[in-house]
């Protein structure tokens, strides 16, 4: 970062997918005032406390998924919950998220469980789980974490009596791998198969023919980076250096994206809908929006 920085003095930096990382990048770039757009990472502090003017994300907190399925939880009539994610700040995040919308609209998490990142022996916990009979699940879990988490929800027979949710990760990029055992869980996230809009269906057939696969969300949040430094550039007639200029210009935009139009919070994060998901065989369908443009309260920014 430093390099880039200092020895490249690049004018934009773009990056990256890990909180951790992504967090040692917001840091070095609020201090040496550097562009820099986040394509994925979720951690809230990136446009909490460390939010700044020349700091933007295309993709999510990690709170708003997270706070957007407390609400269908709660919506659903179920009364008490259980929480299980690895403990480090992306679960950490989530199940405060759900907490907070899920306690809010009349439900109880009555135990909070975690094990060591990357842990994937979850037999002792699904056991805590089974026997205290909660109405339901919320989990974050991503990648190898989140095959072997519902395979063995599913496994142990849970998947039976007490309904699993998510935040989407836990089934995007997955779900061949998890097979029959996601079938029918719901997740909440920014964006989902079928949106079934003229938007959404021109990026994906340019994308397929372009990279000769399916975009993802990943390829959506990568494609509304690259979206928010055209309406920044163009605004400042290529001059990045106008960092007010180019903040203002993104501000008040309405970002044509695939996953719906969204606007930028006053912290430079989306406010944006987030979408319930179903999956049914290898896609993660739209079962429809769960809340309607959800900003992230930003909590200890000062901009």
């Amino acid at each position: 970062m430093g390099k880039l920085i200092k020895r490249d003095q690049v004018d934009v930096l773009i990056g990256s997918v890990h909180s951790g990382v992504a967090m040692a990048m917001a840091k070095a770039a609020k201090d040496s005032n550097t562009l820099l757009i986040v394509p994925n990472a979720g951690a809230d502090a990136i446009t909490g406390p460390m939010c700044a003017q020349n700091i933007f994300r295309s993709s999510f907190t990690n709170w708003q998924p997270a706070y957007a399925m407390g609400e269908v939880a709660a919506k659903k009539g179920h009364k008490n919950a259980i929480t299980i994610t690895w403990k480090y700040a992306a679960g950490t995040e989530s199940v405060k998220g759900f907490k907070e919308a899920f306690e809010k609209n009349g439900g109880k998490v009555v135990k909070e469980l975690d094990l060591p990142f990357p842990g994937v022996e979850f037999q002792a916990l699904l056991t805590e789980i089974a026997a205290a009979k909660p109405d339901a699940v919320y989990t974050f879990f991503a990648g190898g974490g989140a095959v072997k988490f519902v395979k063995d929800y599913a496994a142990a027979g849970l998947n039976k009596t007490i309904p699993l949710y998510g935040a989407g990760f836990l089934t995007d990029g997955t779900l061949e791998a998890q097979g029959a055992a996601a079938q029918g869980l719901m997740t909440t996230l920014h964006y989902a198969d079928g949106l079934d809009t003229p938007r959404d269906k021109s990026f994906r057939l340019a994308y397929a023919k372009a990279h000769k696969l399916q975009p993802d969300v990943y390829a959506v949040q990568g494609y509304d980076a690259a979206q928010i430094l055209a309406i920044g550039l163009a605004a400042t007639q290529g001059d990045p250096s106008k960092k007010a200029e180019f903040a203002a210009a993104v501000e008040k935009a309405k970002i044509d994206s695939p996953r719906g139009p969204f606007t930028m919070s006053k912290a430079h994060n989306p406010v944006q809908d987030i979408y319930l998901r179903k999956v049914e065989g290898n896609v993660n369908k739209s079962a429809g929006v769960a809340v309607k443009a959800l900003a992230d309260p930003a909590r200890g920014c000062k901009l």
